[in-house]
């Protein structure tokens, strides 16, 4: 199944720096984990915002929930989530 996600982050102004890095660098290292294993599709930073637009691949809503439940800025994070389905106008 197909999902279209916005994920936009709010980390606290006051966080620690190296909790700050810390949990940037075990956000990176899950998404890079998920993509190499074809769950995440396509991850699109949002200009001048700090979100992204991701595109996942996966077997069912579950599973999608536990793939963002996991991620490390889960707390910090606003996320849309939109099932897609193929468009009959598409070529590809």
């Amino acid at each position: 199944m197909l999902f279209a996600v916005r994920m936009a982050v709010s980390l606290p102004p006051d966080m620690d720096p190296e909790a700050k890095d810390s949990v940037v660098a075990a956000e990176r290292e899950y998404a890079q984990k998920l993509q190499h294993a074809g769950e995440w599709l396509h991850l699109w930073r949002c200009v001048g915002q700090y979100s992204n637009l991701s595109i996942f691949d996966v077997t069912d809503n579950d599973r999608l929930n536990e793939i963002l439940w996991g991620l490390p800025l889960f707390a910090f994070m606003d996320i849309t989530v939109t099932p897609l389905a193929r468009h009959p106008s598409a070529v590809r």
